[in-house]
This record gives structure tokens, C-alpha cells and sequence, in this order.
């Protein structure tokens, strides 16, 4: 027998089919928002739905907006000959926040991966290829995941953008800041060592 109202096992039931959330953290949760002041469950309630009609991608990078471009597309500081292309938007933040890259992005918006009938057309690479005909870029970065469709998105970008008149990188892969060469896997530690520098 349920034990909560049915209105709040269906919020938890809901917010349980959150990227991360179990059943336990849907609770918690939902016990929070119970408790909470009215008007803060209001205002997350109505971010929620400003979300939906309010967000939208930027018409360059494909980035997530509120505008038709993005802050990172309109910054004129950004170098402009650099695009670095990444699967998502987390992806983007995780770049960003790092403080290292000055250039712009093109979101793809997901990864080639035939088994799931993600092929050429279902993410952002004619977009890509477009960008050429309006953008002096000379330098694109392939900062695809790890993971073996990043890795065949990234063979499939080099092999169609080799021809362009641009510089085609992949970003590095190595041992992670207080790792343990010992728990470290054998592709990482290859990679750690073909990317090796002059120190």
C-alpha cells in the first residue's frame, strides 16, 4: 500500500524519471518542495514552464539560447577562427567553465550511432559544413566523448572535413589530475603516452 496522497506519489513517480534521480532522491525532494515557501515552488514552477517556451537553440552554434544567438556567438572577443565541436551543450559548460578555450563552438546535438538510427542527418553536421561558406574558421577541435560512438563521430568528421581548407584537431586524452596510474585502463594510459610533450 502507498503510503503518500496520490498527487505526490505522482510527483515523485515523475521527477524519479529524472536523469540521476532514483526513488529515494525523488522523495527527498518532493518532501522539500512540500515544505518549502509557496512562493519559491512558484517561481521554480514557473521556470519550468519558461523553459519550454522560452529556450530555443542558437541559429550558429546550436547551442542552448533565449536569445537567436548566444552569448557565446555575439561575444566579439571570441576568436572566431576557432570552432570546437562537441556532442551537447553539457559538454559546452564543461569547456567553458574550464577557462581554456576563447573560440566558439558547434553543438552537434548528439553522436553518430547507426544501431539506434542516428546516422549523418539526425545531428548538426550539414549545419557544420555551412558555417564554412559564412565563417573564416582554420582551425576546428573534435572534443567528441571517449566512448565508442564519440570516437566514430569524430573518424567520420575528420573523413568528411579533411578537404576543407582547415586544421583538424582532437582534443587530448590522459591520466586525470590526482589519478593513479595503477587504476588507470590500458586505452587511457596509451593515449597518455602518444600525447606525451616536451616537458
Amino acid at each position: 500500500m502507498n503510503p503518500y496522497p496520490p498527487i505526490l506519489s505522482e510527483l515523485i513517480r515523475k521527477l524519479s524519471r529524472l536523469p540521476g534521480l532514483g526513488e529515494k532522491s525523488a522523495t527527498r525532494i518532493a518532501m522539500y518542495l512540500l515544505k518549502a515557501p509557496e512562493r519559491d515552488v512558484e517561481s521554480l514552477a514557473e521556470n519550468i514552464r519558461q523553459l519550454r517556451s522560452n529556450i530555443r537553440t542558437c541559429s550558429i552554434c546550436f547551442n542552448f539560447t533565449d536569445e537567436p544567438v548566444c552569448a557565446i556567438c555575439s561575444d566579439p572577443v571570441r576568436d572566431t577562427g576557432q570552432v570546437c565541436v562537441v556532442e551537447g551543450t553539457a559538454d559546452l559548460l564543461a569547456i567553458e567553465q574550464s577557462g581554456a578555450f576563447k573560440g566558439r563552438y558547434h553543438v552537434l546535438q548528439g553522436v553518430l550511432a547507426p544501431l539506434d538510427g542516428i546516422g549523418p542527418d539526425q545531428i548538426r553536421i550539414k549545419e557544420l559544413f555551412a558555417r564554412f561558406k559564412s565563417e573564416k574558421i582554420n582551425e576546428i577541435i573534435l572534443a567528441t566523448n571517449p566512448s565508442s560512438e564519440g570516437e566514430a563521430t569524430a573518424h567520420y568528421l575528420l573523413q568528411i572535413l579533411k578537404d576543407q581548407a582547415v586544421r583538424i584537431t582532437r582534443i587530448a586524452y590522459g591520466i586525470p589530475m590526482g589519478g593513479d596510474l595503477k587504476y588507470t585502463d590500458r586505452v587511457t594510459l596509451e593515449r597518455a603516452l602518444k600525447g606525451r610533450q616536451a616537458f
